[in-house]
């Protein structure tokens, strides 16, 4: 999508971002969790918006050391299926890898098929479940994208 901007996520995108949420999410964060991804020092929340300025979708994930943590990830109704989510996701693994990240994990419910099928495309393989995960007792998939960080070495 030429059409998508992506941005850090700043306080003034969280109405737009909290209505996504509650959309997207039988547990929504609210705007504290969103405000304390703002202000940590390891994360980074992104957010796309799309050609009339209004927020399509966003994404918070974090860099620690040599790993990366998508923590949440939502794509405004309207917008899915159009390649907002993997632009997200490229862009926040990019950035965990610029910031030294060897891997990047996330959990996904085993029922989305689609985030499944998309975080596949992008290279992340099942690593492990956590069982009964989520509020309802679904079990969480992990899922780990392991990052080429081909660094130069002086000889």
């Amino acid at each position: 999508m030429n059409d998508i901007v992506i941005c850090p996520m700043t306080a003034s995108d969280l109405d737009e971002v909290l209505a996504i949420e509650v959309a997207s999410y039988p547990r929504p964060w609210q705007t504290p969790h969103f405000l304390d991804e703002l202000a940590a020092p390891h994360s980074f929340p992104l957010t796309a918006f799309d050609q009339e300025g209004k927020v399509a979708g966003y994404i918070c994930p974090m860099s620690l050391l040599d790993e990366g943590h998508i923590l949440n990830v939502a794509v405004r109704n309207d917008c899915r299926g159009r390649g907002v989510g993997r632009l997200l996701v490229e862009r926040a693994v990019d950035e965990c890898r610029a910031r030294g990240a060897e891997t990047v994990s996330l959990e996904v419910r085993p029922s989305n098929v689609a985030a499944l099928t998309l975080y596949r495309s992008l290279d992340f393989r099942e690593a492990g479940r956590r069982k009964n995960y989520y509020e309802n007792g679904e079990d969480a998939i992990l899922m780990e994208c392991q990052l080429n960080n081909d660094e130069v070495t002086e000889r």
